[in-house]
């Protein structure tokens, strides 16, 4: 039988694995824009609004929380024995491991850095234009993160 491209669109949309893997992201920076609101961290709109969409890091990691439902929503529809939940579960650790590793890491080391520029630009020995400090996760942030998309993934698969 033939299925119409609308009508592949619409299971797309409509399938627990994708609205677990969505819920759980947006609903993980919605969490962290109202930490940050109520710690008074927001100064305008324009930052309210990247916080609401694609800000990344602080708590919990949405990253985490989508890579954790979406494995989770998988184990549930597939199976764990299946070939598609292993590879979730492989993406799922890479994603962690960057967000809690690597990321971190060079955000660390990006602050070290322009710390460093900012002193040898004061005493007047250099030009210096500050490099972006990428924002990774403690793990903590990815723990809850996980939690959150754990708890999501399971609530799109059983009800």
């Amino acid at each position: 039988m033939f299925i119409t491209m609308r009508e592949q669109l619409y299971s797309f949309l409509l399938s627990p694995v994708f609205l677990s893997a969505m819920f759980s992201c947006f609903f993980a920076q919605f969490i962290k824009t109202i930490i940050k609101l109520l710690t008074g961290r927001v100064n305008d709109l324009k930052e309210l609004i990247a916080l609401l969409l694609w800000r990344t890091g602080g708590m919990p990691s949405s990253h985490s929380a989508l890579v954790c439902a979406l494995t989770t929503s998988i184990g549930f529809r597939s199976g764990v024995d299946s070939d598609i939940f292993i590879l979730a579960c492989c993406f799922t650790l890479v994603v962690i491991r960057d967000a809690v590793g690597v990321r971190r890491a060079s955000g660390l080391q990006a602050r070290c850095l322009n710390e460093l520029g900012k002193n040898l630009h004061q005493k007047g020995v250099l030009e210096f234009q500050a490099v972006k400090e990428v924002h990774g996760h403690a793990p903590l942030e990815v723990f809850v993160g996980c939690l959150l998309g754990l708890f999501t993934g399971i609530a799109f698969s059983v009800l």
